[in-house]
């Protein structure tokens, strides 16, 4: 067996602990449906649709419908905890309204963009191995399971609350997140699209502003719902209020910025303009103030 396979057996089991300790922080003071917390079924489910979709990924040795499940799965398991949780309780309402449109734009985007570019490169040398193609799988059950857990807290929760101020701030501060992370995707996406800009890097519009303006209002657009649902937290509940945090460190610090910036470096790393937007431009978040050499 090999190092790399060795260790993703004993990674295996430390991502399935780790699941079952935030649905058991996560159920206390939650409703319960046949004597099992809602909240911990929620998130059993976030797993369980992982590995069944790995199945057929695994056979046809295919990622492409990766992200897909991943938007699939947030749906799924917000809307379950809406029809079997809080019912007509409007800050879960609001929750779940916030969370499925999140999960159907990012999850369109993301398999519009691995349709056309045919695959997922990073998966290339992962899906041959059963069990490192498994932790990744896994792993986005675990993905779901921190991002979605302060907003599924609320959804299952058995403290109820009208909607207040908290709701009114956190809306406005997800509605800021999702509106500069949907601009940030198009505006890549127009210039990749341009034939003039093959073999470019963007640095216009939010790009201009931040060199990972996406993943900037990703972070705060997950801000936004923890603001939502934090008065009806309690207890080991607060426990979620690492969602936020938790999407903060992964994007920065272990799969999103760390790999496009090797990647970025790598194609464009000594070209005169690039290490000139590197200098000016803030890894995430973005600068106010605005350069005259800020173009194409």
């Amino acid at each position: 067996m090999k190092t790399t396979d060795r260790n993703a057996l004993i990674v295996f089991p430390i991502l399935i602990l780790i699941g079952i300790l935030v649905a058991l922080a996560g159920s206390q003071g939650g409703t319960s449906i046949a004597g099992v917390p809602l909240f911990a079924l929620s998130i059993g489910l976030a797993f369980l649709i992982q590995w069944l979709a790995f199945i057929p990924a695994y056979l046809l040795q295919t990622e492409k419908f990766f992200d897909l499940t991943g938007s699939i799965t947030y749906i799924s398991v917000t809307t379950i905890a809406l029809v079997l949780g809080a019912g007509g309780d409007g800050r879960a309402i609001l929750l779940w309204a916030l969370v499925v449109v999140w999960a159907i734009r990012l999850g369109t985007f993301l398999f519009g963009r691995i349709k056309k570019a045919g695959k997922d490169d990073r998966f290339d040398e992962i899906k041959p191995s059963f069990i490192r193609f498994l932790n990744v799988w896994t792993i986005q059950g675990l993905w779901v399971t921190f991002t979605a857990a302060a907003a599924l807290v609320a959804m299952t929760t058995a403290t109820r609350k009208e909607l207040d101020g908290f709701a009114v701030v956190g809306l406005l501060v997800w509605v800021f997140g999702f509106i500069f992370e949907v601009i940030a995707d198009t505006q890549k996406s127009r210039f990749s699209a341009n034939p003039d800009n093959k073999g470019k890097f963007i640095q216009t519009g939010l790009w201009s502003r931040s060199r990972h303006p996406n993943y900037f209002g990703e972070i705060v657009l997950w801000i936004g719902i923890a603001i939502i649902a934090l008065p009806v937290l309690q207890g080991w509940q607060w426990v979620t209020l690492i969602s936020p945090i938790f999407v903060t460190l992964l994007l920065t610090r272990v799969s999103g910025v760390p790999l496009l910036e090797k990647k970025a470096d790598k194609k464009w790393g000594g070209q005169e303009d690039y290490e000139s937007y590197k200098k000016r431009t803030p890894v995430l978040i973005p600068r106010l103030s605005s350069f005259s050499n800020s173009g194409e």
